[in-house]
Protein backbone atom coordinates (compact mmCIF):
# COMPACT_ATOMS: atom_id res chain seq x y z
CA UNK A 1 0.00 0.00 0.00
CA UNK A 2 2.76 2.47 0.90
CA UNK A 3 4.54 1.88 -2.42
CA UNK A 4 1.27 2.28 -4.32
CA UNK A 5 0.39 5.52 -2.53
CA UNK A 6 3.90 6.91 -3.06
CA UNK A 7 3.59 6.17 -6.78
CA UNK A 8 0.17 7.78 -6.90
CA UNK A 9 1.52 10.71 -4.92
CA UNK A 10 4.13 11.36 -7.60
CA UNK A 11 1.49 11.32 -10.33
CA UNK A 12 -0.73 13.66 -8.29
CA UNK A 13 2.29 15.92 -7.79
CA UNK A 14 2.84 15.93 -11.56
CA UNK A 15 -0.76 17.09 -11.98
CA UNK A 16 -0.27 19.84 -9.38
CA UNK A 17 2.94 21.03 -11.09
CA UNK A 18 1.26 20.97 -14.50
CA UNK A 19 -1.58 23.11 -13.15
CA UNK A 20 0.87 25.57 -11.61
CA UNK A 21 2.81 25.88 -14.88
CA UNK A 22 -0.31 26.05 -17.02
CA UNK A 23 -2.74 27.95 -14.81
CA UNK A 24 -4.96 29.11 -17.66
CA UNK A 25 -5.38 25.68 -19.24
CA UNK A 26 -5.35 23.50 -16.11
CA UNK A 27 -9.13 23.25 -15.74
CA UNK A 28 -9.63 22.74 -19.49
CA UNK A 29 -7.13 19.86 -19.51
CA UNK A 30 -8.74 18.30 -16.43
CA UNK A 31 -12.21 18.55 -17.97
CA UNK A 32 -10.95 16.99 -21.22
CA UNK A 33 -9.26 14.13 -19.35
CA UNK A 34 -12.34 13.50 -17.22
CA UNK A 35 -14.55 13.48 -20.33
CA UNK A 36 -12.29 10.97 -22.11
CA UNK A 37 -12.05 8.75 -19.02
CA UNK A 38 -15.78 8.82 -18.38
CA UNK A 39 -16.96 8.43 -21.98
CA UNK A 40 -14.27 6.15 -23.46
CA UNK A 41 -11.73 4.59 -21.11
CA UNK A 42 -14.04 3.70 -18.20
CA UNK A 43 -16.68 2.06 -20.44
CA UNK A 44 -13.89 0.02 -22.06
CA UNK A 45 -12.62 -1.07 -18.63
CA UNK A 46 -16.13 -1.87 -17.42
CA UNK A 47 -16.93 -3.91 -20.52
CA UNK A 48 -13.68 -5.87 -20.20
CA UNK A 49 -14.06 -6.55 -16.47
CA UNK A 50 -17.68 -7.68 -16.73
CA UNK A 51 -16.96 -9.76 -19.83
CA UNK A 52 -14.20 -11.65 -18.00
CA UNK A 53 -16.07 -12.20 -14.73
CA UNK A 54 -19.49 -13.57 -13.90
CA UNK A 55 -22.03 -11.34 -12.19
CA UNK A 56 -22.76 -12.93 -8.81
CA UNK A 57 -24.28 -12.12 -5.42
CA UNK A 58 -21.51 -9.61 -4.74
CA UNK A 59 -23.09 -7.38 -7.41
CA UNK A 60 -25.93 -6.94 -4.90
CA UNK A 61 -24.05 -7.09 -1.59
CA UNK A 62 -21.30 -4.57 -2.44
CA UNK A 63 -23.73 -1.83 -3.61
CA UNK A 64 -25.92 -2.58 -0.59
CA UNK A 65 -22.88 -2.12 1.64
CA UNK A 66 -22.12 1.16 -0.12
CA UNK A 67 -25.70 2.37 0.36
CA UNK A 68 -25.64 1.56 4.09
CA UNK A 69 -22.25 3.26 4.50
CA UNK A 70 -23.28 6.42 2.64
CA UNK A 71 -26.67 6.74 4.33
CA UNK A 72 -25.17 6.16 7.78
CA UNK A 73 -22.49 8.80 7.09
CA UNK A 74 -25.15 11.26 5.92
CA UNK A 75 -27.15 10.61 9.10
CA UNK A 76 -24.11 11.17 11.33
CA UNK A 77 -23.18 14.33 9.41
CA UNK A 78 -26.72 15.68 9.84
CA UNK A 79 -26.67 14.95 13.58
CA UNK A 80 -23.29 16.67 13.93
CA UNK A 81 -23.76 19.72 11.72
CA UNK A 82 -27.35 20.73 12.35
CA UNK A 83 -26.59 21.75 15.98
CA UNK A 84 -23.04 22.92 15.14
CA UNK A 85 -24.08 25.16 12.27
CA UNK A 86 -25.49 27.84 14.58
CA UNK A 87 -22.55 27.68 16.98
CA UNK A 88 -20.02 27.95 14.15
CA UNK A 89 -22.00 30.55 12.25
CA UNK A 90 -22.34 28.36 9.18
CA UNK A 91 -24.65 29.29 6.33
CA UNK A 92 -26.80 26.79 4.48
CA UNK A 93 -24.26 26.54 1.68
CA UNK A 94 -21.57 25.64 4.21
CA UNK A 95 -23.62 23.08 6.10
CA UNK A 96 -24.97 21.43 2.96
CA UNK A 97 -21.60 20.85 1.33
CA UNK A 98 -20.03 19.59 4.58
CA UNK A 99 -22.79 17.00 4.97
CA UNK A 100 -22.39 15.87 1.36
CA UNK A 101 -18.57 15.68 1.38
CA UNK A 102 -18.67 13.75 4.67
CA UNK A 103 -20.62 10.93 3.01
CA UNK A 104 -19.56 10.65 -0.63
CA UNK A 105 -16.06 9.36 -1.34
CA UNK A 106 -13.71 9.40 -4.32
CA UNK A 107 -14.49 5.73 -4.92
CA UNK A 108 -13.66 5.68 -8.63
CA UNK A 109 -10.96 8.26 -9.30
CA UNK A 110 -8.86 7.09 -6.33
CA UNK A 111 -10.60 3.93 -5.11
CA UNK A 112 -10.48 2.06 -8.42
CA UNK A 113 -6.71 2.55 -8.95
CA UNK A 114 -5.86 1.62 -5.35
CA UNK A 115 -8.01 -1.52 -5.29
CA UNK A 116 -6.74 -2.77 -8.66
CA UNK A 117 -3.15 -2.13 -7.56
CA UNK A 118 -3.71 -4.02 -4.30
CA UNK A 119 -5.85 -6.92 -5.48
CA UNK A 120 -5.43 -7.09 -9.26
CA UNK A 121 -7.48 -6.04 -12.28
CA UNK A 122 -10.12 -8.66 -11.46
CA UNK A 123 -11.00 -6.67 -8.33
CA UNK A 124 -11.98 -3.67 -10.47
CA UNK A 125 -15.56 -4.90 -10.40
CA UNK A 126 -15.89 -4.01 -6.71
CA UNK A 127 -15.31 -0.26 -7.02
CA UNK A 128 -17.47 -0.32 -10.16
CA UNK A 129 -20.28 -2.01 -8.20
CA UNK A 130 -19.71 0.44 -5.34
CA UNK A 131 -19.85 3.50 -7.56
CA UNK A 132 -22.22 2.87 -10.45
CA UNK A 133 -24.78 0.80 -8.54
CA UNK A 134 -24.82 2.84 -5.32
CA UNK A 135 -22.65 5.94 -4.92
CA UNK A 136 -23.56 7.77 -8.13
CA UNK A 137 -27.31 7.00 -7.96
CA UNK A 138 -27.47 8.05 -4.29
CA UNK A 139 -25.47 11.20 -5.02
CA UNK A 140 -27.93 12.37 -7.67
CA UNK A 141 -31.10 11.03 -6.07
CA UNK A 142 -30.37 11.95 -2.44
CA UNK A 143 -27.29 14.18 -2.41
CA UNK A 144 -28.80 16.55 -4.96
CA UNK A 145 -31.96 16.89 -2.87
CA UNK A 146 -29.88 17.64 0.23
CA UNK A 147 -27.96 20.25 -1.76
CA UNK A 148 -31.25 21.80 -2.91
CA UNK A 149 -32.49 21.84 0.69
CA UNK A 150 -29.47 23.86 1.87
CA UNK A 151 -29.04 25.95 -1.28
CA UNK A 152 -29.70 29.70 -1.24
CA UNK A 153 -33.33 30.47 -2.08
CA UNK A 154 -32.32 32.09 -5.37
CA UNK A 155 -29.81 31.20 -8.05
CA UNK A 156 -29.78 27.41 -7.68
CA UNK A 157 -31.07 24.92 -10.21
CA UNK A 158 -33.68 22.39 -9.16
CA UNK A 159 -33.12 18.72 -9.95
CA UNK A 160 -36.12 16.42 -10.07
CA UNK A 161 -36.03 12.69 -9.46
CA UNK A 162 -36.77 12.21 -13.15
CA UNK A 163 -33.76 14.33 -14.08
CA UNK A 164 -31.55 12.24 -11.79
CA UNK A 165 -32.82 8.93 -13.15
CA UNK A 166 -32.31 10.09 -16.73
CA UNK A 167 -28.73 11.16 -16.00
CA UNK A 168 -27.95 7.83 -14.29
CA UNK A 169 -29.44 5.83 -17.17
CA UNK A 170 -27.19 7.65 -19.67
CA UNK A 171 -23.91 6.98 -17.82
CA UNK A 172 -21.44 5.50 -20.39
CA UNK A 173 -19.65 3.27 -17.81
CA UNK A 174 -22.99 1.75 -16.84
CA UNK A 175 -23.61 0.82 -20.46
CA UNK A 176 -20.11 -0.71 -20.57
CA UNK A 177 -21.00 -2.87 -17.56
CA UNK A 178 -24.29 -3.97 -19.14
CA UNK A 179 -22.63 -4.76 -22.48
CA UNK A 180 -19.92 -6.83 -20.81
CA UNK A 181 -22.39 -8.73 -18.63
CA UNK A 182 -24.72 -9.48 -21.56
CA UNK A 183 -21.88 -10.67 -23.81
CA UNK A 184 -20.53 -12.84 -20.99
CA UNK A 185 -23.92 -14.35 -20.16
CA UNK A 186 -24.68 -15.03 -23.84
CA UNK A 187 -21.18 -16.53 -24.38
CA UNK A 188 -20.59 -14.17 -27.29
CA UNK A 189 -16.90 -14.28 -28.24
CA UNK A 190 -15.11 -10.95 -28.63
CA UNK A 191 -12.33 -11.01 -31.26
CA UNK A 192 -8.89 -11.03 -29.66
CA UNK A 193 -7.80 -7.77 -31.27
CA UNK A 194 -10.95 -6.02 -30.01
CA UNK A 195 -10.43 -7.36 -26.49
CA UNK A 196 -6.81 -6.23 -26.59
CA UNK A 197 -7.86 -2.74 -27.71
CA UNK A 198 -10.44 -2.54 -24.92
CA UNK A 199 -7.81 -3.69 -22.40
CA UNK A 200 -5.37 -1.04 -23.60
CA UNK A 201 -8.04 1.67 -23.33
CA UNK A 202 -9.02 0.48 -19.86
CA UNK A 203 -5.38 0.50 -18.79
CA UNK A 204 -5.33 4.28 -19.21
CA UNK A 205 -7.95 4.81 -16.50
CA UNK A 206 -5.64 4.58 -13.47
CA UNK A 207 -2.86 7.03 -14.47
CA UNK A 208 -5.30 9.53 -15.98
CA UNK A 209 -7.60 9.47 -12.94
CA UNK A 210 -4.70 10.02 -10.54
CA UNK A 211 -3.23 12.80 -12.72
CA UNK A 212 -6.67 14.45 -12.85
CA UNK A 213 -6.81 14.55 -9.05
CA UNK A 214 -3.56 16.56 -9.11
CA UNK A 215 -5.07 18.94 -11.65
CA UNK A 216 -8.06 19.49 -9.35
CA UNK A 217 -6.00 20.35 -6.27
CA UNK A 218 -5.56 24.02 -5.45
CA UNK A 219 -4.06 25.82 -2.46
CA UNK A 220 -6.50 25.18 0.42
CA UNK A 221 -7.94 27.94 2.56
CA UNK A 222 -6.86 27.03 6.10
CA UNK A 223 -9.70 29.04 7.65
CA UNK A 224 -11.98 26.11 6.76
CA UNK A 225 -9.99 23.64 8.91
CA UNK A 226 -12.08 23.90 12.08
CA UNK A 227 -15.51 23.59 10.44
CA UNK A 228 -14.28 20.74 8.19
CA UNK A 229 -12.74 18.62 10.95
CA UNK A 230 -15.95 16.76 11.93
CA UNK A 231 -16.77 16.05 8.26
CA UNK A 232 -13.24 14.75 7.62
CA UNK A 233 -13.48 12.51 10.69
CA UNK A 234 -16.80 11.10 9.49
CA UNK A 235 -15.47 10.50 5.97
CA UNK A 236 -12.14 8.90 6.89
CA UNK A 237 -12.93 7.09 10.16
CA UNK A 238 -16.67 6.62 10.70
CA UNK A 239 -17.39 5.64 7.09
CA UNK A 240 -14.90 2.71 6.86
CA UNK A 241 -15.97 1.46 10.30
CA UNK A 242 -19.60 1.42 9.15
CA UNK A 243 -18.48 -0.25 5.92
CA UNK A 244 -16.71 -3.00 7.84
CA UNK A 245 -19.65 -3.60 10.20
CA UNK A 246 -22.14 -3.62 7.30
CA UNK A 247 -19.97 -6.03 5.29
CA UNK A 248 -19.78 -8.42 8.24
CA UNK A 249 -23.53 -8.22 8.76
CA UNK A 250 -24.26 -8.82 5.07
CA UNK A 251 -21.86 -11.77 4.89
CA UNK A 252 -19.39 -10.08 2.54
CA UNK A 253 -15.93 -11.60 2.79
CA UNK A 254 -12.50 -11.77 1.16
CA UNK A 255 -11.44 -9.13 -1.33
CA UNK A 256 -15.01 -7.83 -1.57
CA UNK A 257 -15.00 -7.02 2.16
CA UNK A 258 -11.56 -5.39 1.96
CA UNK A 259 -12.69 -3.34 -1.02
CA UNK A 260 -15.78 -2.13 0.86
CA UNK A 261 -13.68 -0.98 3.81
CA UNK A 262 -11.10 0.77 1.62
CA UNK A 263 -13.83 2.42 -0.45
CA UNK A 264 -15.42 3.62 2.78
CA UNK A 265 -12.11 5.29 3.71
CA UNK A 266 -11.81 7.20 0.44
CA UNK A 267 -11.46 11.00 0.64
CA UNK A 268 -14.23 13.38 -0.37
CA UNK A 269 -15.59 12.91 -3.87
CA UNK A 270 -14.29 15.29 -6.55
CA UNK A 271 -17.77 15.42 -8.13
CA UNK A 272 -19.05 17.19 -4.99
CA UNK A 273 -17.47 20.32 -6.49
CA UNK A 274 -19.96 20.00 -9.36
CA UNK A 275 -22.80 19.71 -6.82
CA UNK A 276 -21.52 22.79 -4.99
CA UNK A 277 -21.38 24.82 -8.20
CA UNK A 278 -24.76 23.65 -9.45
CA UNK A 279 -26.60 24.47 -6.21
CA UNK A 280 -24.59 27.57 -5.25
CA UNK A 281 -23.16 25.93 -2.12
CA UNK A 282 -19.72 26.84 -0.74
CA UNK A 283 -17.45 25.57 -3.54
CA UNK A 284 -14.17 26.73 -1.88
CA UNK A 285 -15.18 24.75 1.22
CA UNK A 286 -15.85 21.70 -0.95
CA UNK A 287 -12.41 22.13 -2.55
CA UNK A 288 -10.82 22.34 0.90
CA UNK A 289 -12.53 19.11 1.98
CA UNK A 290 -11.31 17.33 -1.15
CA UNK A 291 -7.71 18.51 -0.69
CA UNK A 292 -7.61 17.95 3.08
CA UNK A 293 -9.18 14.48 3.06
CA UNK A 294 -7.06 13.41 0.08
CA UNK A 295 -3.91 14.40 1.96
CA UNK A 296 -5.10 12.71 5.17
CA UNK A 297 -6.12 9.56 3.28
CA UNK A 298 -2.46 8.85 2.52
CA UNK A 299 -2.10 8.16 6.25
CA UNK A 300 -5.51 6.57 6.84
CA UNK A 301 -5.60 4.14 3.89
CA UNK A 302 -2.41 2.20 4.81
CA UNK A 303 -3.77 1.82 8.36
CA UNK A 304 -7.11 0.55 7.08
CA UNK A 305 -5.40 -1.84 4.63
CA UNK A 306 -3.10 -3.15 7.36
CA UNK A 307 -5.97 -3.77 9.79
CA UNK A 308 -8.03 -5.75 7.26
CA UNK A 309 -5.06 -7.58 5.66
CA UNK A 310 -5.51 -10.62 7.88
CA UNK A 311 -9.26 -10.91 7.38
Amino acid sequence: MHLTLLSFGLIILAGIVFRRLNAESGDAVRNAINLCVFDVFMPALCLTVFYKSKVDLEAVLVPLNAAVTICASLAVAFLVYLPLSKRMGLGGGDTGILIITAAFGNVTFLGLPIITELYGVGAAKYPIYYDLLATTPILWLVGAQIAARFAPRTGSAAVTVGDSLKMIALLPPLWGCLAGAVLQAAHVPIPEFVLKALTMLGGLVTPLMIFSIGLAITVPNVKFAAVSAPAALIKLVVSPLVGFAAARFLGVSGIALKSCVIEGAMPAMVVTLLIADKFKLNAPLAAFMIVATTALSFAVLPIAASIISGI
